[in-house]
């Protein structure tokens, strides 16, 4: 034990936050007597460990397992909600404007050699970020600070990602990592495919991968000066978009060259419209319109005989925009049918080009738990 360990403790203390205490490096005999000098902080038992040895992770995790949160409490501080107002006149929830004054976080992914670095220099106006002929130059996420039409924007090279078979040096899985985590991070990605070759393996891979990770998509079709017909290129791109990419049903497809900076406002006028969306809070009221309108015309299927009664919908939180639905047996409900009700939201909402996710509750019953009557 250190003064300083007393002292974050201490701070610890008045937080009156729930606290579990960790004792590191315990490996060994030598270890365990460090353990025991932990109890001085007063912090409950410790949980014994060694990180570099992987030892105590069990009991540190069931340490860990009575504060899991439910998933209904949606309180991810990276990913504040856009809220809803309320109308004046009508009293109504109407949607709230966005905050414009914080800048968006836009990712430039794709495989190697696609251009991404290239696009960000034409964006800039300057020679910002190393470019080359050959696959793979670019090894880390940096971030870079501009502003197009009062709008401030963050945008981030990432490296090129390749098939996981084909990543073989150390420095090359750092560099993938690197690249995810910048994913994760950003609000809006750019897919940036090589128009030439495009809708490769990988491609749809990191486009999954984005709409995994419920961020906004937007598909930049780069070298497209080196395109000769392109109203049938644009026709065929489209068709297979539809077809290998039914997650982000709409994605945008923006035609661009990131050498001469043909397409880039276009891209951007783009890239406003799917944040707008991804931040979308619709009203409860309107929702549960929707949803009566779906239940009249297409009801869900009886399964085993009994039918299955959809009560209630809401939207908890956006980024992306989650729907909550209650129903008596949502364990029932076949994966159709939420597909179903999930292509109905995007169209009658407009919600393209965003993940949508629908999560299934079952409604309270208000006689459970009372007894039987004759």
């Amino acid at each position: 034990m250190t003064p300083v360990d007393e002292h974050f403790a201490e701070l610890l203390r008045r937080v009156g936050k729930p606290v579990v205490l960790v004792a590191n490096k315990a490996e060994g005999k030598l270890g365990e007597n460090g353990v025991m000098e932990a109890y001085s902080l007063g912090l409950g038992e410790p949980v014994a460990l060694s990180a570099e040895h992987g030892e105590g992770m069990a009991d540190l995790f069931a340490a860990l397992l009575p504060f899991e949160r439910e998933e209904e409490e949606f309180d991810d501080e990276d990913e504040v909600d856009a809220p809803l107002a309320i109308d004046p006149e009508t009293g109504e929830e109407i949607e709230a404007p966005l905050d414009l004054s914080k800048p968006i976080k836009v990712a430039i992914v794709g495989r190697p050699n696609a251009g991404k670095s290239t696009l960000i220099n034409t964006m800039l106006g300057e020679d910002r970020l190393l470019v080359g002929p050959e696959a793979g130059i670019t090894r880390d996420s940096i971030s870079v600070d501009w502003t197009w039409n009062d709008r401030r924007i963050k945008l981030f090279d990432t490296a090129g990602m390749r098939k996981k078979a084909r990543v073989e040096t150390k420095l090359e899985k750092l560099s993938v990592g690197d690249t995810l985590r910048a994913i994760r991070f950003a609000e809006v990605v750019v897919l940036t495919l090589d128009v030439t070759i495009p809708f490769e393996k990988q491609d749809l891979q990191i486009a999954d991968l984005v709409a995994r990770e419920g961020r906004a998509l937007i598909i930049a079709l780069n070298k497209w000066d080196l395109v000769e017909d392109r109203q049938a290129k644009m026709a065929e791109l489209r068709e297979m978009a539809e077809r290998l990419l039914p997650q982000v049903r709409g994605v945008p497809l923006v035609p661009l060259s990131g050498l001469t900076g043909s397409g880039i406002d276009k891209l951007m006028g783009e890239l406003l419209k799917v944040y707008a969306t991804w931040n979308r809070r619709i009203p409860t009221a309107a929702l549960n319109r929707w949803l009566a309108s779906v239940l009249e015309h297409h009801p869900p299927p009886a399964v085993s005989g009994r039918r299955i009664k959809l009560r209630y919908m809401t939207q908890p939180k956006a980024r992306p925009p989650t729907f909550v639905a209650f129903c008596s047996r949502p364990e029932a409900l076949p994966e159709a049918y939420v597909r179903y009700l999930v292509n109905g939201l995007r169209e009658a909402f407009e919600l393209p080009a965003v993940p949508i996710r629908l999560m299934l509750r079952k409604g309270e019953n208000p006689y459970e738990g009372r007894a039987k009557q004759r």
